[in-house]
């Protein structure tokens, strides 16, 4: 099978880089692109989403099909961050839930791969993100202990076009605090997903991802920490750093 060669253009030191972050949710993702911007020029970012984000915190937004936007747009930016649904790509989804959700007829897109295939036909450097147990390539996994942060999240990172070495993972602090299966424990991280039982609340998931901009709890829980996506942003400027006479 023949793969279309991905494009290393480097991006004009006079103009902003472009960025696309496909299923953008709020932002959290674009929030550690536009953070490129202390070291050059400009990074203007794009998000794109199926439904309506009115948080969105990057230049532009569209509201749409992310897949058809990268499809027709994606080899106009310099970069490109995709973040598909998750719902149906953890283990819970597949393993522990599978019977009740078949039972009650919920099921969930599956978007890993035509979003792979729309990237690759760009030709732009990209990262596809998702949660452990996607089909998404681990090139990288990242967590929030990386990073000093008050949650794990881990999540795992394909790298299309362009590779990165992984950063070492500390160990962590203690638990996830709140109710488990009965007992409930003390720690240093929040619980950043679903309700109750001690979960996370909106000012906590705020200040545990570094999320100043949003107060809706649903999309507060969904969206990735700006750090991630800012040391990515580093990550793949290094690559690029000789030709742009940047320091990465």
């Amino acid at each position: 099978m023949t793969q279309r060669t991905l494009n290393r253009r480097v991006p004009d030191t006079f103009r902003p880089i472009r960025v696309l972050d496909a299923y953008s949710c709020i932002g959290g993702a674009t929030k550690g692109y536009q953070r490129l911007a202390r070291l050059l020029p400009g990074v203007h970012v794009t998000g794109v989403d199926i439904q309506a984000q009115p948080d969105y915190c990057g230049d532009v937004f569209h509201q749409g099909d992310a897949i058809e936007f990268i499809r027709a747009h994606g080899h106009e930016f310099d970069f490109i961050h995709a973040s598909p649904p998750c719902q149906g790509e953890g283990a819970p989804t597949k393993g522990t839930n599978r019977a009740r959700n078949a039972t009650i007829g919920r099921t969930y897109p599956r978007l890993i791969a035509p979003t792979r295939a729309a990237l690759e036909s760009t030709g732009r450097p990209y990262v596809m993100e998702n949660v452990a147990g996607s089909e998404v390539r681990k090139d990288l996994r990242l967590c929030g202990e990386m990073f000093g942060l008050d949650v794990i999240m881990h999540r795992y990172f394909e790298l299309g076009g362009w590779s990165a070495q992984q950063p070492t993972h500390p160990r962590h602090r203690g638990y996830v605090r709140g109710w488990r299966h009965g007992v409930y424990r003390k720690g240093p991280y929040v619980a950043a997903y679903g309700q109750g039982g001690g979960k996370a609340t909106v000012q906590e998931i705020r200040d545990a991802k570094g999320i100043d901009w949003s107060t809706d709890h649903l999309r507060l829980r969904e969206a990735l920490p700006p750090a991630y996506t800012e040391w990515i942003a580093h990550a793949w400027l290094t690559t690029l750093a000789p030709a742009l006479g940047v320091a990465a």
